[in-house]
């Protein structure tokens, strides 16, 4: 038995030494006890790939979702910044004047300047 060990005699062996295709077909060389001696580790091996791939699958997910929304980002501080460029530009007093002579609002520009409101604090 030990010297069976020592040699790892996994397959059965026909009359000329070799492996016999028949012990590989039929199952029992997964009898063996050199391979049920192996199970843990092939087991313990197979649950380490998974892990690995499952971890790969969800890294590549991460990344992806990442890169979305990096170019969002992007796209949304375009739009951003185009809204405040043209907000700008139509709060200018020049452009007000002549939008509302388009519109024909017959509303008429200050000519005086604003004057300031002095409240007493004691009242």
């Amino acid at each position: 038995m030990a010297e069976e060990k020592k040699g790892w005699k996994l397959f059965g062996k026909n009359s000329d030494g070799k492996p016999s295709l028949k012990s590989l077909l039929d199952g029992s060389i997964l009898t063996k006890d050199a391979v049920l001696d192996q199970m843990p580790y092939v087991l313990f091996i197979t649950f380490i790939a998974v892990i690995y791939i499952g971890n790969r699958y969800h890294a590549e997910k991460t990344l992806r979702q990442t890169k979305e929304s990096y170019t969002e980002l992007k796209e949304m501080r375009a739009e951003s910044i185009t809204a405040a460029s043209k907000l700008m530009n139509m709060s200018k007093q020049s452009v007000v004047a002549r939008m509302v002579k388009e519109k024909g609002l017959e509303l008429k520009e200050s000519v005086k300047p604003p004057k300031k409101l002095l409240v007493d604090s004691d009242e």
